[in-house]
C-alpha cells in the first residue's frame, strides 16, 4: 500500500528544508508555511522513493530525499505523463497534479550530475494544486485516483 515517508518545506526561497512529521495543506497556501505554497498549478510537490532512489543510483550517491527540495516524499508511486490531470490522495488531502517538477541549477549545486539524474522518466516528480486542504501525517495512505 503506498504510503506518505516525508513532509517538508522551506520558509525562504532557496532556504533549508524542514522536515516536519504532520502539515497542514491549504488551497489558499499549500503546504502551511511554505514559501511557494500560493495559489495556482504549483503549490505542493511530490517526488517518489522509487524514482528518487535510481536518480540516486544513476549517478552512484546517497542523498537525503529533502535534497530535490520537494514537499511530499511517497512511497509505491511511479509517477509518469499519463497522470497529468489525475488526483493524488494523500490521507483526506486530495490533489490534482498538474505537472512535471522539472529538475533545476539546484540539484545540480547540490550535487553532480543529479539535474541530469532527474531529467528522464518523471524522476524529478510532480507538482500539484490543492483540491481540498487537510492536516496530513507521515504514514498516511497515498492513492492514485483517475480524476472524475
Amino acid at each position: 500500500m503506498p504510503k506518505l515517508l516525508g513532509i517538508a518545506y522551506k520558509t525562504v526561497k532557496s532556504g533549508l528544508m524542514n522536515e516536519v512529521l504532520y502539515a497542514n495543506v491549504t488551497q489558499l497556501s499549500g503546504v502551511e508555511k511554505d514559501v511557494f505554497g500560493h495559489l495556482g498549478k504549483r503549490q505542493v510537490t511530490v517526488l517518489s522513493k522509487q524514482q528518487w532512489l535510481v536518480a540516486c543510483q544513476s549517478i552512484n550517491v546517497d542523498l537525503p530525499w529533502t535534497t530535490r527540495r520537494a514537499n511530499l516524499f511517497v512511497d509505491g508511486i511511479i509517477f509518469s505523463q499519463t497522470d497529468v490531470g489525475k488526483h493524488l490522495k494523500v490521507g483526506d488531502l486530495l490533489l490534482e497534479i498538474t505537472g512535471e517538477t522539472d529538475p533545476c541549477k539546484k540539484m545540480e549545486t547540490a550535487y553532480a550530475g543529479l539535474e541530469a539524474a532527474l531529467t528522464p522518466d518523471w524522476r524529478g516528480g510532480v507538482t500539484c494544486r490543492v483540491l481540498n486542504g487537510a492536516m496530513i501525517h507521515q504514514g498516511d495512505t497515498v492513492t492514485l485516483l483517475v480524476a472524475e
